[in-house]
């Protein structure tokens, strides 16, 4: 590609030029391509994001420009890769190190695995900073509370949000050229995404600094990003303009991954348009056009013809696609699923009643001293048969304590569960880490029938429900390492509803997946639910999957349920402050979220009052002192919210 491509700028000195780019990984004696001859640049001050499914070459790209890509043997790459002039492919290690250290900042998405769990964070970002007054302001300037406080503390002693915001404020210590961000919000919760991109693009404006932001959630990408690269199988599927490639699409790739992201505008009742198939084989490329196999809009020479990158017919960027109008073709092409109505339920008792559970931790502070830690206080939830019903809330909200809970692997510190019928199963958010490594599919999914069923009874049994789940029956005979994300999350899920329980406990089921994988699981769960005449509960900090998947959604703050209703209810009609800040963070493609001010409250040490009111935007003085009780808003049990502004307690009480 020429520098004169609608890529560059000639007149700008790009930060980062990338020009056919080939990265090829060797396993096991075999060549895995990373990247097929990939070019872009990235311009000063701008924000640049890389989009595509997992396996895409993202994340190889970024490592490339850091002159961190590593193997064992090392990778073949060709091409460059250069950052404010130094090519990082032929420059030599000492080279690579001293433009890291005077060009280059960079932000994982596990700070854990980038964090040093044994220096405290104050030395950490001293080390990067020069000077501790240095790192106070860096942290003051990426918006965490309290820095002189903080300085002092170790990474496990932060939140999720926080580890990040130190990570940034690492990243950008020596005023890099440009930063590079992996994945920085994928397992954030919405408010602290929120914050965290406005920071990115606060940042980039205050410092001139450029970010290439990765990323598989296009929404996430286009709250702070100027332009965008699609990228699949190892090369450009379409470049441009954030704003431009929102509105326009010309890659199908693009449109799919559009259509299959989840929002709260999504039509229910029917499924997500998720791309079907999976992303290629790195080991093995298609001949012609990587995505072919999967487009709606292929024709024969698609693949025959790898396509080059050439002026988009519908922006003014650039598109690798050799078919005319091949989105408008692609979008005639889809239609909209409806989901089969929901199977007879049976009795009308609950399947899961919760009575006032409360459950305790002990934290250790210093030697024989613990502190105790409210994890859920007082919560009361009903589910009926066949119901769905989601649990949202920012981390340390207490959602997965209570499932765990429900599921019988936490016992209460008081209260009670009930269950009606068979032991619930639970479908938890890192299928690969409940999936036992040396057993194989076929083993993992019928071990629940172990002592009830003879062995070809059971084989036919578990190929039945492989079928069911979108599973192939011959990947019985393999093991679950060998599969996909999505593949994996399939497998737990066949394992669970081998025995159909009365109820499907799911934990974050679909948080770490690409959007097109979630989109195609969160499709087989509505499936399977009516099919099986299953209730679910749903745990996630995902607004827009808990609207899809759930009749009923319950908000919980530092252990509380503080509003609970009818779904289109509470997503239209929300009366808790804090479910209204939950709404207003959530990513949309061209929309601009809304920051919910401060971090929750530590449960070792819950508010007096209200536990959300130090956040509020709505308190008022009597918020501090006085505790909502959950109660109904429209004289039922449908809609119910713990505030005092919402159901007039406040006036009741003060006429008491």
């Amino acid at each position: 590609m020429s520098d004169s491509s609608p890529l560059s700028v000639a007149a700008i000195e790009p930060r980062a030029r990338v020009r056919d780019l080939h990265v090829t990984f060797q396993r096991r004696g075999v060549n895995v391509h990373a990247l097929r001859g990939l070019s872009l640049d990235v311009l000063p001050g701008e924000v640049l994001a890389l989009v595509g499914e997992s396996g895409s070459g993202k994340s190889v790209m970024g490592l490339a420009l850091l002159g961190l890509l590593a193997g064992d043997p090392e990778p073949i790459v060709t091409g460059r890769a250069e950052v404010c002039g130094v090519d990082m492919v032929a420059a030599n290690p000492e080279q690579r190190r001293q433009v890291r250290k005077a060009h280059l900042g960079a932000v994982f998405q596990d700070p854990m695995t980038s964090l040093d769990p044994t220096m405290r964070v104050g030395r950490q970002i001293t080390e990067a900073a020069g000077d501790s007054a240095e790192a106070r302001r860096l942290l003051d300037l990426v918006g965490v509370p309290d820095p002189a406080r903080r300085m002092k503390a170790y990474p496990h002693e932060l939140s999720g949000g926080l580890r990040q915001r130190v990570m940034i404020a690492m990243a950008v210590a020596g005023k890099p050229d440009l930063v590079i961000a992996d994945e920085p919000t994928t397992a954030l919760d919405v408010t602290v995404q929120a914050q965290v991109l406005a920071l990115l693009r606060d940042l980039c404006n205050e410092l001139g600094t450029s970010f290439i932001v990765v990323t598989h959630d296009i929404g996430v990408a286009s709250q702070i990003c100027d332009r965008v690269a699609v990228m699949y199988g190892g090369r450009l599927a379409e470049f441009g303009s954030m704003e431009q490639v929102l509105a326009a699409p010309s890659h199908p790739y693009t449109l799919g991954l559009l259509n299959s992201r989840l929002d709260l505008d999504l039509p229910l009742g029917q499924a997500i348009a998720a791309l079907p198939g999976q992303p290629p084989d790195p080991r093995n490329h298609p001949a012609g056009c990587a995505f072919s196999p999967r487009c709606p809009a292929v024709t024969d020479a698609c693949s025959q013809t790898l396509p080059e990158p050439v002026p988009a017919r519908t922006h003014p960027g650039q598109v690798s696609c050799i078919v005319e109008n091949a989105t408008a073709t692609a979008h005639s092409r889809e239609e909209a699923r409806e989901f089969a109505p929901m199977a007879p339920v049976g009795e009308d008792r609950p399947v899961l009643q919760i009575n006032g559970v409360d459950k305790r931790f002990g934290v250790s502070r210093g030697l024989m001293k613990r502190d105790p830690l409210h994890a859920l206080r007082h919560v009361i939830l009903e589910v009926a048969p066949g119901e769905s019903i989601g649990v949202v809330g920012e981390s340390g909200s207490g959602k997965s304590t209570l499932l765990r809970v429900v599921a019988g692997l936490l016992e209460p510190d008081g209260g009670s569960v009930e269950h009606t019928g068979n032991r619930p199963q639970v479908v938890f958010q890192d299928a690969g880490a409940s999936l036992t490594p040396w057993m194989t599919v076929g083993e993992l999914v019928g071990e629940r029938l172990l002592k009830t069923t003879g062995r070809a009874e059971r084989r036919e049994r578990v190929e039945k429900v492989l079928r069911q789940v979108g599973l192939p029956p011959d990947v019985a005979v393999i093991k679950a390492g060998s599969l996909s994300g999505g593949q994996r999350q399939r497998v737990a899920l066949a394992r669970a509803i081998i025995v159909p329980p009365r109820l499907l406990l799911c934990d974050e089921p679909t948080s770490a997946l690409d959007a097109s994988l979630a989109a195609s699981v969160l499709n087989l769960l509505q499936d399977l639910r009516r099919e099986l005449g299953m209730a679910v509960m749903f745990v996630t900090h995902d607004l827009a999957a808990a609207r899809f998947i759930s009749d009923r959604i319950a908000v919980m703050y530092l252990g509380q349920i503080v509003e609970v209703a009818p779904t289109e209810d509470l997503i239209n009609n929300p009366k808790h402050p804090y479910t209204k800040a939950l709404l207003a963070a959530v990513p949309s493609p061209g929309g601009v979220p809304v920051r919910l001010a401060g971090e929750p409250a530590s449960p070792l040490a819950v508010p007096s009052g209200c536990a959300f009111h130090p956040r509020c935007p709505e308190r008022i003085e009597t918020c501090a002192v006085r505790s909502p009780q959950l109660l109904s808003i429209d004289g039922t049990s449908r809609h119910m919210a713990a505030c005092l502004l919402a159901n007039g307690q406040l006036e009741e009480r003060l006429l008491a």
